[in-house]
């Protein structure tokens, strides 16, 4: 092993006299090499070698190329690439090809070999690279692009990354993302042929001598893989996927019209085809471009748009009368009327649009959850306070079971201070899965906090702290006692604590809460400091080594507090904690001990 590992230490010394000779590297940085390169020459042939070896050795190699690149600019030196970054870079590529052999399976790491060849390599390396990982992982589309991506731009050959689009559909005949990238490449090729002979007719250089196929530049290999995609997959949603590539190429009208034909015939009933034919309208431009259009003539041109737009969603809630269909007319409404407008008939014309469809959505029970939400608030911006208070509470009946319009529901009810507040409660309370209702019991709290008399505050702290669910129980005490320090000062606070500690479940913030607050007493007493750390401790002392150390550094730093007591309780620490969390403890203790705290 010794043998070949001076043999590749002794290999780098040209390279490493030419960084000398023409002043890239001083000699003290070459022996600095010299000697590091040594190591991990050694750390790659050891007879158990982990991937990190691998990763180290390369990237300090590609850090060397990139500081030679830096001083090459700085002092402008541009000669002797083959004796200096040649050999670094196949030495990368070595190393590179044993690692992803040995570990055939790591993906980011093919990835990485990938990038390196496209920044360092050469073109014949990464199509090896390429080939290669293909044969290993056919099973990843993402590879396939990639290297066909790469055949069409970086090599410039659209024949290669056909072929390699071709064998990728083998593997995944119904894959929707290779079919669009292949799509594109076939757009891409034609345009490219198109720009070619245009400058070339330009330059008034005669065409014979070049071969320009009409049909692919009209786009028909593009269609043979529209047809065949959409005979493969289908959708309305990856016609669309199509049709937007397409879109970007102007000399490809007749894909796109072939494209809406047989959307409105394959996918009549789909809402994506109505969503898309009625957003179309807005494209529709009726103003002149070359003359100058008053303010006025825009917003009646922007108020026709929205009228036809409006007119296709009508005709399509009544052709596909489904909540998805419903949901693309609420979404344009919403999204229309929030965009900003200096007219205020067209301002006007957006908020009736908006109100009629939420409305008649609603009427038909067919208006999605989530979007009750935006026309609440556009209710109760506008005043109609009335009208949001009934539609929240008509929404409560048809998911009855939902936390969130729970949730939303109320606050609607507690901002406009109705009288069916505590009722609605009540009612939601008993309809949603205790396990999931601590948003709703918090909610309560804040409202009861803000509304009701002490005691009947008291008496809702009383019910909730004893309730069947963990998480409500904690955070309901938590707020207990937040609510009794901020009401009745200390004395309150202790007696809420003295009242609840023994009330199990119990949470380490219940304690330190306590803690904060006697700390925050002008006459701070250790003694009751060490009640709650004690209480504290008797609960979470087995799995917290954070509040053994902060009860230590209490001791020590209070003014009432006994250093003595510190090695009692690092003892008991010790026996309490339990694994990791003992050497944890040691350590940190360590450090309190040496002023690292």
């Amino acid at each position: 092993m010794a043998e070949v590992i001076q043999q590749r230490i002794e290999d780098r010394i040209p390279e490493l006299e030419q960084l000398e000779r023409v002043g890239l590297f001083t000699p003290t940085e070459v022996r600095a090499m010299l000697k590091k390169v040594s190591a991990l020459e050694y750390k790659l042939h050891r007879r158990i070698i982990g991937k990190d070896d691998f990763i180290t050795y390369i990237q300090y190699e590609i850090n060397v190329l990139d500081l030679i690149k830096k001083r090459r600019n700085r002092i402008r030196y541009h000669f002797k690439r083959e004796e200096i970054e040649y050999p670094i870079i196949q030495r990368i590529y070595d190393v590179f090809k044993r690692a992803t052999s040995k570990w055939k399976d790591d993906i980011q790491l093919w990835l990485s070999f990938v990038a390196f060849c496209k920044k360092w390599g050469t073109k014949k390396q990464l199509s090896k690279v390429f080939s290669s990982v293909l044969a290993i992982h056919p099973d990843k589309p993402a590879l396939w692009i990639t290297a066909a991506k790469w055949e069409m731009e970086d090599c410039s050959s659209s024949e290669s990354a056909r072929q390699l689009f071709l064998r990728a559909l083998r593997f995944h005949p119904d894959n929707k993302k290779l079919y669009q990238e292949y799509f594109r490449m076939e757009l891409m090729h034609a345009e490219k042929l198109c720009k070619e002979k245009s400058q070339l007719e330009q330059a008034k250089i005669n065409l014979d001598d070049y071969e320009f196929a009409e049909e692919i530049m009209k786009g028909e290999l593009a269609k043979i893989v529209y047809k065949e995609a959409i005979q493969k997959i289908s959708g309305a949603d990856f016609i669309l996927s199509l049709l937007s590539v397409a879109s970007l190429f102007d000399f490809a009208k007749d894909i796109q019209e072939q494209a809406l034909q047989d959307l409105q015939i394959l996918y009549t009933k789909d809402p994506l085809t109505w969503d898309f034919m009625a957003k179309r309208e807005l494209e529709v431009n009726l103003l002149p471009s070359t003359e100058s259009v008053s303010k006025q003539s825009k917003v009646t041109d922007i108020a026709q748009k929205e009228e036809r737009c409006s007119a296709v969603y009508e005709e399509a809630v009544m052709a596909v009368p489904t909540e998805a269909m419903w949901t693309c007319y609420v979404i344009f409404c919403l999204e229309r009327f929030k965009r900003k407008c200096n007219s205020t008939d067209l301002k006007q014309k957006r908020w009736d649009r908006m109100m009629s469809v939420c409305h008649r959505a609603h009427d038909l029970g067919l208006l999605q959850e989530s979007l009750y939400k935006p026309w609440l608030h556009s209710l109760q911006a506008f005043g109609q306070e009335d009208k949001a208070t009934e539609v929240a509470i008509a929404m409560t009946k048809r998911f009855s079971q939902s936390v969130e319009t729970w949730k939303m529901s109320l606050q609607v009810l507690m901002e406009s201070k109705s009288d069916k507040v505590h009722s609605l409660f009540q009612e939601a309370l008993a309809q949603v899965t205790p396990k999931e209702s601590l948003p709703l019991w918090i909610l309560k709290a804040e409202w009861t906090e803000a509304n009701q008399s002490s005691e009947e505050i008291e008496a809702f702290f009383a019910k909730g702290v004893l309730f069947l669910v963990p998480a409500v129980s904690i955070a309901l005490k938590e707020r207990y006692l937040d609510w009794s320090f901020k009401t009745g000062g200390i004395k309150k606070a202790r007696k809420t604590f003295a009242r609840l500690h023994e009330c199990r479940p119990l949470s380490l913030e219940f304690f330190r809460q306590m803690l904060q607050i006697e700390k925050e007493q002008e006459k701070c007493k250790m003694e009751n400091i060490r009640e709650c750390y004690e209480r504290a401790l008797r609960e979470f002392g087995a799995d917290e080594e954070e509040l053994w150390l902060d009860y230590i550094k209490e001791e020590l730093s209070h003014h009432q507090g006994n250093p003595e007591n510190c090695g009692k309780i690092y003892w008991r620490a010790m026996q309490t904690l339990q694994g990791e969390q003992v050497e944890s403890f040691v350590s940190k203790h360590t450090l309190l001990q040496t002023g690292h705290s």
